[in-house]
């Protein structure tokens, strides 16, 4: 980021905000899991611990989070990002704190997409040249250009869902897993400790047997994030309660609620989630829908299940130290932990 910051304000002056919003960004705050999971599936397939090029590439995953997420908060025209103004609210505040001309929601979304952007491109620079051997690096390339792929569809069915979508119909449930595997499961887990694997120059059979403990695992920590996004604590998650039924998410849980709740409840449900202008009363009382359906509760067992499935891969993969084994075991434990 230093390197970054000095090449932005050899350009111009005026992107000095830009380089300090993106530091801030990136610096304050994150699980940091992609890299911890990159990291640890490198040492799995034999990669040494103190190796400054696996630290690199591992980080380059946390560039392409951050530009994620820039991108995601102005989709969802999410106010607040760990507790402080999402990119696009931190620069429409900028426009109206120095009194500049025109539209400052437009500046605001403007500035978003051009950081995200930004942010994308340092994620390939960083992984490119990360410090390991070329061949290496080109080795694992397919396995990171794939999730970059596949985050992004995920991503486009999400957004296309609430608007072609129909929630009441029987694939509701079906079309509500694919982007739970594409935009979050695979991305967050399965697909980081096969980069890192790869890295390593791990066999098939261990990049197999990572997927077989990434995938169920990946779909577990989204769904404690589903349930996080509906019930969860302010405090835990830094967004405001019941944030995704504002946007209207169109979530595993929400297409369980749906199924779940009586036909006039059901409607109700569908009929306000992510309604303009919902307040805290109405948020509320979507959320007590939510749990008057039972679909938390499947929710948590879902995990349950999906824990045991992905610790017992864990269990039989041919890891090259058994440190690594417990290291993943306590990674598994914080991403899915209960927080509400």
């Amino acid at each position: 980021m230093a390197e970054q910051h000095a090449l932005l304000s050899s350009i111009s002056p005026d992107l000095l905000p830009v380089a300090e919003a993106l530091r801030d960004f990136l610096l304050d705050g994150g699980k940091r899991l992609r890299p911890a999971f990159c990291y640890w599936g490198w040492r799995g397939a034999g990669g040494a611990a103190d190796s400054e090029g696996i630290a690199g590439a591992a980080a380059a995953l946390e560039l392409l989070q951050a530009s994620a997420l820039v991108h995601d908060d102005l989709m969802d025209r999410s106010d607040t990002r760990r507790g402080l103004p999402s990119m696009h609210r931190r620069f429409e505040a900028r426009h109206r704190a120095s009194g500049w001309r025109g539209d400052r929601e437009q500046y605001g979304a403007g500035a978003a997409v051009l950081l995200g952007d930004l942010l994308l491109i340092w994620c390939d620079e960083l992984f490119v040249r990360c410090g390991l051997e070329p061949a290496a690096v080109l080795a694992a390339k397919p396995v990171f250009d794939l999730m970059r792929t596949e985050v992004m569809a995920g991503q486009y069915l999400d957004v296309l869902e609430p608007v072609a979508g129909d929630s009441m119909d029987e694939l509701a449930l079906t079309r509500a897993q694919t982007v739970l595997h594409y935009k979050s499961a695979k991305y967050t887990i399965e697909r980081p400790l096969q980069v890192g694997a790869r890295l390593a120059g791990a066999s098939d059979e261990l990049v197999a047997a990572y997927g077989a403990f990434g995938l169920p695992l990946g779909e577990a920590f989204q769904l404690r994030d589903d349930l996080l996004g509906v019930f969860g604590d302010p405090a835990v998650t830094g967004k405001p309660t019941g944030d995704d039924l504002r946007e209207g998410k169109r979530t595993l849980l929400v297409a369980l609620a749906l199924r779940g709740l009586d036909e006039v409840d059901a409607k109700e449900l569908d009929s306000r989630l992510g309604a303009p202008g919902l307040t805290g009363e109405e948020i509320a009382e979507l959320s007590t829908l939510v749990a008057r359906s039972g679909a938390a509760e499947q929710v948590e067992q879902r995990i349950e299940q999906l824990m045991d499935e992905s610790l017992g891969a864990l269990e039989a993969a041919p890891l090259a130290d058994e440190t690594v084994r417990e290291a993943l075991r306590a990674l598994a434990e914080a991403a899915t932990v209960r927080r509400y």
